[in-house]
């Protein structure tokens, strides 16, 4: 969802105009799209705007005693592929347990310009369906379609804590991995009308423990890739209030890029708050197509 509590920027048009440009990027820009590109078939350190929905099921199972001190990696081994020996960090925005830890999670932390919170709830549809399990669902989606081109794959929380991590904790999962590429995913909380998906890239910041200027040319460069890989296989417009209708944002104020020391991105899906947004997001089918289409920019970016 949208970081922090600031009005939404005034909506500006040309989205349509916007979204051929960036699918040109793939038609254009040599491997863009994964090897055989499949094409649609077959979904931050955010304030919260709305209370998130009850988790399902298997997601509201009673949480261990204290939270699990890593980072989660599937137990089999990848089968051989295009991005054997790469290794993606996906960060799951949030977590469903969150809400249930309002004091851990308000608790500051250190995020290289400044301090914030540990994590937030995060947003959620009209109807409850909460930005935590979107997140989460995507980026199991992302996991298996990345694994089965054999990349190494490490989930910063795979609904097996009781809250969080922090942000700075997400951060140094990516470093600690020596990931080749992170990607945090959410969706935002904006304003009904407010639609479309962008991308968020790393500032160039130097200072207090944060300095990604070896970081930023490298993380614009995955993001130009998601986003020209979204718009062609999810069929989005690149959002009609941030960005100027180019999918990217560049932002200064996140302790998950300004902490990270490889490249990183975070990833606003949608906007939740609009009805029609909404609409995809709660579908699994949409879900899956957004997983291949940042799975996509992913191998994109590897493979370049």
């Amino acid at each position: 969802m949208r970081h922090e509590d600031f009005p939404p920027p005034t909506p500006r048009r040309g989205p349509v105009l916007a979204a051929a440009a960036l699918a040109g990027v793939c038609l254009t820009a040599a491997g863009c799209a994964g090897d055989g590109g499949q094409g649609p078939g077959a979904g931050p350190e955010s304030a919260s705007r709305s209370a998130a929905s009850t988790p399902s099921p298997r997601q509201s199972s009673a949480p261990a005693a204290t939270p699990s001190t890593g980072p989660t990696s599937s137990a089999k081994p990848a089968p051989r592929g295009p991005l054997t020996g790469r290794t993606v960090v996906i960060d799951p925005g949030h977590n469903p347990g969150n809400r249930d830890h309002t004091r851990e999670i308000n608790s500051q932390v250190d995020i290289g310009t400044g301090h914030k919170e540990c994590d937030t709830t995060g947003t959620a549809t009209d109807a409850g369906y909460a930005e935590a399990r979107f997140t989460l669902d995507v980026s199991r989606r992302l996991r298996t379609l990345l694994e089965e081109q054999g990349a190494k794959v490490v989930l910063t929380q795979d609904g097996d804590r009781p809250y969080g991590p922090c942000v700075d904790e997400r951060a140094r999962i990516g470093n600690k991995e020596r990931a080749d590429a992170v990607v945090s995913v959410h969706a935002d909380g904006s304003a009904t009308g407010n639609r479309g998906f962008h991308v968020i890239l790393p500032a160039a910041v130097n200072g207090d423990g944060a300095d990604t200027a070896k970081i930023v040319a490298p993380s614009r460069e995955l993001g130009v890739r998601i986003a020209g890989n979204f718009v062609r296989v999810t069929g989005s417009a690149p959002s009609n209030y941030i960005g100027d209708n180019t999918g990217l944002d560049t932002r200064d104020d996140l302790g998950g890029l300004n902490l990270s020391t490889v490249p990183k991105v975070f990833i606003e899906c949608g906007n939740m708050r609009d009805p029609k947004d909404a609409a995809l997001l709660t579908g699994s089918g949409w879900r899956q197509k957004a997983a291949l289409g940042i799975a996509e920019g992913i191998g994109s970016y590897l493979k370049r």
